[in-house]
């Protein structure tokens, strides 16, 4: 049976719910589903002590969770965009994320917080950003970042069960995309990255809807002969550099998409630690792919033409083997 994103997440929840009585769900609205319908009907099953309604206070709200999770709970909270997770980062960074080093290993904080990020159509520059890069930078906390159902119904139940923070940021635009889950398959493990088409020629890095993007770049590039290798990132702290390693061991040349501004992202952060860590692996520059210095745009025109997509990663490949240059998509 095929699940969208929306109903995968909601089956992963249902049975996290099912399994542990320590798992509540908070959030705004997500007695009602949730901004976007992940959380529809659970209230109903669970009740409404373990599916709660919160006000609209992204500060108030993590600070609760952040405490359920010090007290024994298990608190999954929705924050509607990521964009709004601004309003809850003194409590995440300076709070939630120390308390396990500030109390010497006694304390944990068992927190999911399930966020939207990227953009989807026209929802303007408040509400279509990628922040991850801003949480990379908080020793503490774990960022996941799925680019498909089926991983991402996995990997929410794997940081349900975690123990520590995790920041898991679901990419709006993937929310209707539909995949089979495999059965009674082992759930992946946080920080471990998935090499989501094998390749010899080029190792394309991505997370996210840009996993997407790569491997339909991927398929581009093979019909001109170039074998491309794509690493889903799943995972963007910690980083799976040794994935990351064996690939380029193999390839020689990489190249780094993500949909988030380029200054400052992750790519940067990821093509540091290849210059220095594995730079005699190198034929050829790292290269990058990534959204303009630039808000997003409302008009969906506008939006389409800033946002990189996979005719950008196949030109940054073009470029890194010397081929000539395509329009970037």
């Amino acid at each position: 049976m095929q699940y969208t994103f929306i109903e995968i997440l909601r089956r992963a929840l249902d049975e996290e719910l099912a399994r542990d009585g320590a798992v509540h769900l908070l959030g705004e609205d997500v007695a009602a589903g949730g901004a976007f319908g992940v959380t529809r009907g659970l209230a109903q099953k669970y009740g409404d002590k373990r599916v709660r309604n919160t006000p609209i206070s992204e500060a108030a709200i993590t600070g609760l969770a952040t405490g359920a999770a010090l007290c024994g709970l298990k608190p999954v909270l929705e924050l509607m965009f990521i964009d709004f997770a601004t309003l809850a980062m003194d409590c995440l960074v300076n709070q939630t994320a120390k308390y396990r080093y500030m109390s010497g290993g006694q304390v944990a904080v068992p927190l999911v917080v399930r966020t939207q990020a990227g953009a989807a159509g026209g929802a303007a520059a408040q509400h279509s950003q990628s922040l991850e890069a801003w949480f990379i930078h908080v020793p503490g906390l774990v960022v996941v970042a799925p680019a498909a159902p089926a991983e991402a119904y996995g990997l929410l139940k794997s940081a349900i069960r975690l123990g520590d923070p995790v920041l898991f940021i679901e990419h709006k635009r993937l929310y209707t995309m539909k995949e089979t889950l495999a059965e009674g398959a082992p759930l992946p493990e946080i920080g471990k990255a998935r090499v989501a088409r094998t390749g010899t020629d080029v190792t394309i890095i991505a997370y996210s809807a840009m996993v997407q993007s790569a491997l339909e770049a991927a398929a581009e590039l093979a019909r001109v002969g170039v074998s491309g290798e794509v690493i889903d990132l799943r995972t963007l702290l910690p980083l799976d550099m040794t994935t990351v390693a064996t690939s380029i061991s193999k390839t020689h040349r990489v190249v780094i998409a993500h949909e988030a501004v380029l200054n400052g992202g992750v790519g940067a952060e990821i093509a540091a630690r290849i210059g220095s860590e594995l730079f005699d692996e190198l034929d050829a520059p790292v290269g990058r792919v990534g959204c303009p210095f630039a808000p997003i745009p409302f008009a969906p025109g506008l939006e389409q033409a800033l946002l990189p997509g996979s005719g950008a990663i196949v030109h940054a490949v073009r470029e890194l083997l010397g081929a000539p240059a395509q329009a970037r998509e």
